[in-house]
C-alpha cells in the first residue's frame, strides 16, 4: 500500500517489476501469474499491507481504454433512434453538452485517481468524502449496471449476427459469445487491457474511416453505385429539417448520449491496476476531450448530413428495442447507400467487436466493485477472494452468471423482463458521474479547510472545482429530461421503467444506513492524507518549472493532450 504523503519531501522509488505483482507472487512462475496454471487459481497469499490485484496495465492500454474502451452500441446503433426523435442538430447538441459533462467528470476523477489511489475507483471517494452510506449505495448501484449491461451486450452482438442472415439460433450466438468473455477473462487484467487496446484500435479505425468516407460523400464525390453522387451539403438540414420535435427532440437525445458515454469512467477504475497511474492517467483522461469531439462530434455531424431524420429504416423492426436492433444504425445506412460493396459487412463486425467490449468491460468494472465492496464491509466477505492470478475470483464468476439472463430475452414475455432488469441499472451512469463530482467538490472543500495549497495536488482538474460544478448541473438536467417523447409518461409503468433506478439507489442507502449506521461526512472529519500517493515533489516541480518556460502553443497542447 502507497505510504502515507503528508508533504512535499516524500519521494518515490523507481517502479520495478516487484511494483507490479504482490511480494509473494514473486516466487510464482509466469504462467501461474498469467492466470494458465492449475495453481494460478489458489487464494493470493499478500501481506497485510498489500493490495492483491495485480498492476499489469500499461500506459497504451490506459490511453486506449480512454479513447475508445466504451464506444459501442450506444453510438453506432443508438444514435439512429436518437437521429429520428430529435434530428441532426439535436444529435450534435445533446452530444455535445454530455462530452463537455462527460470530460469534467473524468478530470474530476483523474485529480482523485492521482492523489488517492484506490481499489474501487469512484465508489471509494464516495465513502470517504460525501457519505459511506451513499458510498456503498454507488458501489451495489455500479455492479447491478455492469450486471444488466453484460446480458444487454450478449444479446445485442447475438442479434448482430442476423445482419449476415444465418440460420443458427441466438442462443447459440449467446453461449458462444458468452464464451469467449470467459476465456478473456481467466488472462485476468491483462486480458481485459490487451483485449480493450485491440478493440480499441479497430473502433478507431473504422470510425476515421467513416468519417473520411461521409466527407467525400458530402461533397458529392461517393461512387457511381451509390446515392452520393452530387453535392449533399447541408441539404437534409433544410429538408426535412434540423431538429424533429421541437425542444423535446433534444432532450430526448440526451439518453441516448448518456448512454453512449457511458462506461468513460473505467480509466479510474483500470488505474487501480496500472503500472504507472501517476504519469499515465492524467494523459489518459486529456483523451477523453478528443474522442468527444473528434469520433462523436465529426461521425454524428456526417451521419445528420446524409441520413434524414425521417428515414424509415431508422425507426427499425416494430416494437424492436432501438439500442438492440442493429438494423436501425444510421452508420449502416450511409454504407448502404454510398454503395460501397461490402463495407457495410466490415463496419458489421466492429459494431459486434465493439459490443462484445463492452462486455467484457462490464466483467472487469463489476467484478472490481464488488471485490471492494467486500473489502469495506458492504457485501459477503467471499466476494474479498482473489486468485494468484489477480483475478476477483467469486466476484467474476457472479457477472459471467448475469450474462445469463440474455436467454430471457428468447421467451414470448422475455422482452418485457428484460426491460424491467435493464431499468433497475438504467440510471446508473448519471448516479455514478453526479457521484464523482460530489465527491470531486467536497475533496476541494476540505483540502481549502485544511489550508492546503493546490500546488500540492499533482495532477488538477483543468476546470478546477468549476468544471465539476458544471457536470453536476448537466447531469441534473439529464436527468430531469429522461423520456420526454415517451407515451403515457405519467401513467405509472412508464414512470417506474424510466426512474426506477432512483428508488433502487434510495433503498440500496437505507439498507446500507441501517447497517453501518454511517452518515454524511463534515468537511472538518474528511481525512486528507491517509493513503495518498508517494510523489516526487522535486521531479513535479522542476517538470513545472520547464513546462512553464514553453512557448504559448506547446504550453496549450500540452494542456490538451
Amino acid at each position: 500500500m502507497a505510504s502515507v504523503e503528508k508533504g512535499h519531501d516524500a519521494q518515490t522509488t523507481d517502479i520495478s517489476v516487484e511494483d507490479y505483482y504482490p511480494s509473494a507472487m514473486m516466487n510464482e512462475t509466469k504462467w501461474t501469474r498469467l492466470g494458465l496454471t492449475p495453481r494460478s487459481f489458489g487464494k493470493a497469499e499478500v501481506l497485510l499491507d498489500e493490495k492483491k490485484l495485480h498492476k499489469t496495465i500499461k500506459r497504451r492500454h490506459l490511453h486506449m481504454i480512454a479513447i475508445g474502451g466504451c464506444v459501442g452500441a450506444g453510438l453506432f446503433v443508438g444514435s439512429g433512434g436518437a437521429l429520428q426523435q430529435g434530428g441532426p442538430a439535436s444529435l450534435l447538441i445533446a452530444f455535445a453538452m454530455i462530452g463537455v459533462m462527460i470530460v469534467n467528470v473524468v478530470h474530476a476523477l483523474g485529480e482523485l485517481a492521482v492523489m488517492f489511489p484506490v481499489e474501487g475507483s469512484f465508489y471509494m471517494y464516495a465513502n470517504r468524502f460525501i457519505d459511506p452510506s451513499w458510498g456503498a449505495a454507488m458501489g451495489w448501484n455500479y455492479v447491478f449496471g455492469w450486471a444488466m449491461c453484460l446480458p444487454l451486450e450478449l444479446t445485442v452482438s447475438s442479434i448482430t449476427m442476423g445482419y449476415w442472415q444465418l440460420n443458427i439460433s441466438v442462443a447459440v450466438w449467446i453461449s458462444l459469445f458468452l464464451g469467449i468473455l470467459i476465456l478473456i477473462s481467466l488472462f485476468g487484467a491483462r486480458g481485459y487491457a490487451e483485449e480493450e487496446f485491440w478493440s480499441a484500435f479497430v473502433k478507431v479505425f473504422c470510425i476515421t474511416i467513416f468519417i473520411i468516407v461521409g466527407f467525400v460523400c458530402v461533397l458529392g464525390r461517393g461512387p457511381k453505385t451509390g446515392i452520393f453522387t452530387s453535392y449533399q451539403g447541408g441539404k437534409l438540414w433544410s429538408s426535412p429539417g434540423a431538429i424533429n420535435n421541437g425542444a423535446k427532440g433534444v432532450f430526448s437525445v440526451f439518453v441516448t448520449a448518456a448512454f453512449a458515454l457511458s462506461g468513460t469512467e473505467l480509466v479510474g477504475l483500470a488505474a487501480a491496476e496500472s503500472q504507472d497511474p501517476a504519469r499515465a492517467l492524467p494523459r489518459a483522461v486529456k483523451q477523453v476531450f478528443w474522442r468527444c469531439v473528434s469520433f462523436y462530434g465529426l461521425a454524428l455531424l456526417f451521419v445528420g448530413l446524409l441520413v434524414p431524420y425521417n428515414d424509415t429504416r431508422l425507426l427499425g423492426a416494430p416494437g424492436a428495442n432501438p439500442i438492440i436492433d442493429v438494423s436501425t444504425s444510421p452508420f449502416v445506412i450511409v454504407i448502404k447507400d454510398a454503395g460501397l460493396i461490402g463495407f457495410d459487412s466490415f463496419l458489421n463486425t466492429v459494431i459486434l467487436v465493439s459490443v462484445l467490449s463492452v462486455g467484457q468491460s462490464a466483467i472487469y468494472g463489476g467484478s472490481r466493485t464488488l471485490t471492494a465492496l467486500a473489502q469495506q464491509g458492504y457485501a459477503p466477505k467471499f466476494f474479498t477472494r482473489v486468485d494468484r492470478a489477480g483475478r476477483p475470483t467469486w466476484s467474476t464468476l457472479l457477472i459471467i452468471c448475469c450474462g445469463g439472463i440474455a436467454y430471457i430475452s428468447l421467451a414470448a414475455g422475455g422482452p418485457v423482463v428484460f426491460d424491467w432488469l435493464l431499468a433497475i441499472g438504467g440510471l446508473v451512469a448519471l448516479f455514478s458521474w453526479a457521484t464523482i463530482c460530489v465527491a470531486h467538490i467536497r475533496f476541494r472543500k476540505a483540502w481549502a479547510y485544511n489550508h492546503r495549497s493546490l500546488e500540492d495536488i499533482p495532477y488538477r482538474a483543468p476546470l478546477g472545482v468549476w468544471g465539476s460544478w458544471i457536470g453536476l448541473v448537466l447531469i441534473i438536467m439529464l436527468y430531469i429530461a429522461i423520456d420526454p417523447l415517451k407515451p403515457g409518461v405519467n401513467r405509472a409503468m412508464s414512470f417506474f421503467n424510466a426512474y426506477l433506478g432512483f428508488f433502487v439507489v434510495l433503498v440500496l442507502w437505507l439498507i446500507a444506513y441501517l447497517w453501518k449506521r454511517k452518515v454524511w461526512v463534515p468537511i472538518s472529519e474528511i481525512d486528507i492524507d491517509e493513503g495518498r500517493r508517494r510523489v516526487d515533489w522535486n521531479t513535479v516541480r522542476e517538470e513545472r518549472e520547464h513546462e512553464a518556460t514553453y512557448p504559448l502553443w506547446k504550453r496549450a497542447l500540452l494542456w490538451l493532450f
